[in-house]
C-alpha cells in the first residue's frame, strides 16, 4: 500500500521579519532531510508576495512526518514562531500517484 503523500505549509511573515523566517526556514532543510521518512523538502519564496514562503515536502508516510513533529530542529523552530509570523502556518496535504512515490524512493 502507498502511504506517500506530498505536503504544501505556507508561511507569512511579519512585516519586517520577512528574511528572518527565511532564514529559520532554511535553518530546517537539511536536518529535515536528514530524516529517513523524508523523500523530498524544497523551501520557496513568493516572487509577488516576499512575506510568504512555502516549504514542498515528500514523505514516506504519515506516521513519519508525525515523527518529524518531534524532532528537536521543528520544535525550536515552532517555539520561536511567534517572533516572526504573522499567523498561523497554512497546511495543505495532497495524495501522490504511485507511479511518482515509486521514483522519489529510488532516487
Amino acid at each position: 500500500m502507498n502511504e506517500a503523500f506530498a505536503m504544501l505549509a505556507v508561511a507569512t511573515a511579519k512585516p519586517g521579519q520577512e528574511d528572518e523566517l527565511g532564514r529559520r526556514l532554511h535553518a530546517l532543510m537539511v536536518p529535515t532531510r536528514a530524516e529517513p521518512g523524508c523523500l523530498r523538502f524544497e523551501l520557496h519564496r513568493s516572487a509577488s508576495h516576499p512575506a510568504v514562503w512555502m516549504a514542498y515536502e515528500q514523505w514516506r508516510s504519515p506516521a513519519d512526518l508525525e515523527a518529524h513533529y518531534g524532532m528537536p530542529h521543528l520544535r525550536q523552530f515552532v517555539a520561536g514562531s511567534h517572533e516572526v509570523l504573522a499567523g498561523e502556518l497554512r497546511f495543505e496535504r495532497y495524495a501522490m500517484p504511485l507511479e511518482a512515490s515509486a521514483g522519489q524512493a529510488q532516487a
